[in-house]
């Protein structure tokens, strides 16, 4: 039985990624930093609970001390956690609003995967999927040609630019586990006003994808639907 712990999972991608992981024969665990909504999302999903706050180091580790004890090792492991930022201009951000930002999106996931390590190396075939986004591609961000150009966020942006920077080293440390960052897409969640042009259905497909790849799968790279992304 494949064992998979998703970050956020109680609702947006994060759920929907649970559920169709679940639907594939996965032990899934819901990581939630709110008890009531990760454990409402877990009995809906027909999968495991784990009280998991990306921000704070002792949870991370209480976490992984519980899916130790409950299932001994971790398969696959999805940073899915994130939030939009301050949803300020560019010259009204402070350092305070960065640290917010970077404390869930980007050190949220080293928290997480440093708790988890042991347990990803103690798996055949152990997979992490970083959740990022087109925003976070310069390649993207510098083309007039496409909408990630027309959208200047200092925070949430070079965020995710981070994370891709992030799982690339990662990858290279850890040759064993398949690192990858993923684009989701323009997806219509909570993190947008629900404003995005792709489903849930449709952004959780790259997630799901990159989670399924197996000890052959590529690694160090970042993925959308169509494939590798120059970042």
């Amino acid at each position: 039985m494949t064992t998979t712990l998703i970050t956020g999972a109680n609702k947006g991608l994060g759920f929907e990624t649970a559920r169709r992981l679940i639907e594939a024969g996965h032990t899934v665990y819901v990581g939630a930093r709110d008890a009531h909504r990760g454990r409402t999302a877990a009995e809906r999903l027909g999968a495991r609970f784990v009280q998991l706050d990306v921000t704070d180091e002792d949870s991370a580790k209480a976490a992984a001390e519980f899916v130790r004890a409950d299932a001994g090792h971790l398969d696959i492991l999805v940073n899915n956690a994130g939030i939009v930022g301050a949803r300020k201009p560019v010259g009204e951000v402070t350092g305070a609003d960065m640290m917010t930002t970077y404390d869930t999106n980007v050190f949220g996931v080293v928290r997480v995967t440093h708790a988890f390590l042991p347990l990803l190396e103690a798996s055949d075939a152990p997979v992490v999927v970083n959740v990022s986004s087109g925003l976070g591609s310069l390649a993207a961000c510098a083309d007039p040609s496409r909408v990630e150009f027309q959208v200047t966020v200092l925070d949430y942006n070079s965020s995710k630019t981070a994370l891709v920077m992030v799982t690339s080293q990662y990858a290279k440390a850890f040759p064993a586990i398949r690192f990858n960052a993923v684009d989701p897409g323009y997806t219509a969640t909570d993190l947008n006003g629900h404003r995005g042009t792709q489903t849930i259905e449709e952004g959780a497909e790259i997630i799901v994808r990159m989670a399924s790849i197996g000890a052959d799968g590529p690694t160090g790279g970042f993925f959308d639907r169509t494939g590798p992304v120059i970042w």
